[in-house]
């Protein structure tokens, strides 16, 4: 189905059209592995950064990861368990239990799937950039805060604070408690992860590096946390599907959490996409990506995961890949279901330390650091919104963060726009004379013709509401030519009436030059059309009839 020039159905629908063969088929397989071994440890350690299980990460990453390829708007996007929902999960977690937890998720899930097929995918792409560089800036600064406590293996006296002010009181305060091992650990996974990636940018660096800190631990007999002495281990499959508890106080309840969810979701997904989509040359479809995220966080729901979107780092590891459909997701999520049924019991030796660190890495590479840069210098404006964000994001609430950023954009915008519009005379040629300073056409001093250029709309509307009267005092005939306007709202057009209004008692009238259809619509709404103007189709033609009505005269 097509509707506004995009196809309304899953990419995996386009691919499999278009002749899907065993070339491709390998090509995808291999991605799905690479990214699997890529999204095991991420799975587990973002699980247990949330405050969850680490089984719940892996839920997440098979059973949303396999419907968020199946049912996507892009070829290459990778669903899974994301490090900038761990503020979220771990708040919603702490207010409401897992219950809540998995209820909201299906609720974001709904609400995802909603705004897909009220096709608001496109408006994603109007936050601001230094809103998104700063969120995820933010976002890398609380993932690291949350993981200081297993980095650096500190035993605490109560429940870690969640804010990260608090947060940082509390862990100095337990600093006697810290385990040289844990940090040991830690810091050597992040120092692999670093070397391996310059030396070996293909290789797993992230399961490399955990094997290689289990292997330590294990034979060294080292005096540490793991997965299996704080969780228990991790199942060896998925769970039976089942609904989770419903009732309408419980519902009430989560819906800010929901709605948080699946605006986080959107985003992070989108953005996903684009990345995907300047890295392939490909264009995905925004809205059909809602709807599959919303699929794929009611799926995860009912296999008990938390909420799932389209990660960028896994995505982007996909593509390096060389995978070629969605398939390559699909398989991806296949493979994890795979390691955890053979993998299980070895994952209980696997320390919480070297999760740490696998995080800590992730947080230092989330961190735009040339874009940070580039906009602190670019404009005061652009500062001022990336460090909004940013601070708002780490200090007080992510959501606030977002809509804060945007806010003092789009008042930024506002302002910048406001400034661009202007009244100018006429073009020479058309009635002012070439020696004319004051727009009179050089055969009729009675007529003046000014032309309006720019957006005209509320933020300009009272500046150029004072200009435009001034103008009108000066001739018989005021001829305004709107031809070059971009555009004309409803204020813009409440200031034309008031203008016109004062001309006609003044005796003057107003002619109205290119308006387009749009336009005069708006002005006609809003009573600034015949009779108290006249419009034109031109500014010649306005200058044909204010002549007829100057000889009339």
């Amino acid at each position: 189905m097509r509707t506004n020039g995009e196809i309304f159905a899953p990419k995996l629908w386009s691919v499999f059209q278009e002749g899907y063969g065993f070339g491709r088929l390998r090509a995808d397989l291999i991605a799905g592995l690479t990214v699997a071994i890529v999204a095991l440890p991420l799975s587990m350690a973002i699980a247990i950064a949330s405050g969850v299980a680490p089984a719940m990460g892996l839920y997440t990453a098979v059973a949303g990861g396999f419907l968020v390829s199946a049912l996507s708007g892009s070829r290459h996007q990778i669903g899974g368990p994301a490090g900038a929902f761990i503020v979220l999960v771990s708040a919603t977690a702490a207010r409401h239990g897992v219950d809540g937890l998995i209820l909201a998720t299906a609720l974001s899930g709904l609400m995802l799937v909603a705004a897909g097929f009220l096709r608001l995918g496109g408006f994603v792409k109007y936050i601001p950039y230094p809103v998104t560089v700063g969120f995820t800036a933010g976002i890398a600064v609380i993932i690291f805060a949350s993981q200081l406590k297993d980095l650096f293996g500190l035993t605490l006296s109560g429940t870690e604070p969640g804010p990260v002010i608090g947060k940082l009181e509390a862990l100095y305060a337990a600093r006697n408690t810290l385990n040289g091992s844990a940090l040991a650990i830690s810091a050597g996974v992040v120092v692999v992860i670093v070397v391996l990636k310059r030396l070996a940018p293909r290789a797993p660096n992230l399961l490399i590096a955990v094997a290689l800190a289990t292997l330590a631990a294990v034979l060294l007999n080292l005096p540490v946390a793991t997965i299996g002495s704080r969780f228990g281990g991790i199942p060896g499959g998925l769970p039976a599907p089942a609904l989770p508890v419903l009732s309408f106080d419980k519902i009430v309840a989560v819906l800010p959490d929901a709605a948080s969810f699946a605006l986080l979701g959107a985003i992070e997904s989108l953005l996903s996409a684009v990345v995907a989509d300047g890295m392939t040359g490909r264009r995905h479809r925004s809205n059909i990506e809602l709807v599959g995220q919303g699929v794929a966080n009611v799926g995860s729901a009912l296999f008990g995961g938390f909420c799932v979107t389209g990660t960028i780092a896994r995505t982007a590891t996909n593509v390096r890949a060389g995978a070629t459909s969605p398939v390559s997701g699909m398989a991806h999520a296949l493979f994890l279901l795979a390691f955890m049924v053979l993998l299980a019991p070895l994952a209980a030796y696997i320390p919480l330390a070297a999760l740490a660190g696998v995080l800590a890495s992730v947080a230092w590479n989330m961190i735009e650091k040339p874009a940070v840069t580039a906009l602190l210098r670019s404009s005061p404006g652009d500062a001022l919104v990336l460090l909004a964000t940013f601070l708002i994001v780490v200090f007080r609430d992510l959501t606030e963060g977002i809509l804060a950023g945007f806010l003092i954009g789009s008042v930024l915008f506002i302002d910048r726009m406001s400034k661009e519009v202007r009244v100018s005379l006429a073009e020479q040629g058309r009635a002012p004379a070439a020696d004319s300073e004051d727009g009179l056409p050089s055969d009729n001093p009675d007529i003046v013709a000014y032309r309006l250029e720019g957006a005209f709309f509320f933020g300009a509307a009272a500046s150029m509401g004072a200009v435009l009267d001034q103008i009108s005092d000066r001739a018989r005939i005021f001829i305004l030519d709107v031809s070059r306007a971009a555009y004309i709202d409803s204020t813009a057009a409440n200031v034309i009436e008031g203008m016109a209004k004062k001309a006609q008692r003044r005796g003057v009238t107003v002619i109205i030059a290119g308006a387009s259809p749009d336009m005069e619509a708006i002005l006609r709404a809003h009573h600034a059309g015949p009779p108290l103007t006249v419009f034109a189709p031109s500014v010649e033609t306005a200058f044909q009839q204010a002549g007829e009505l100057t000889t009339a005269t």
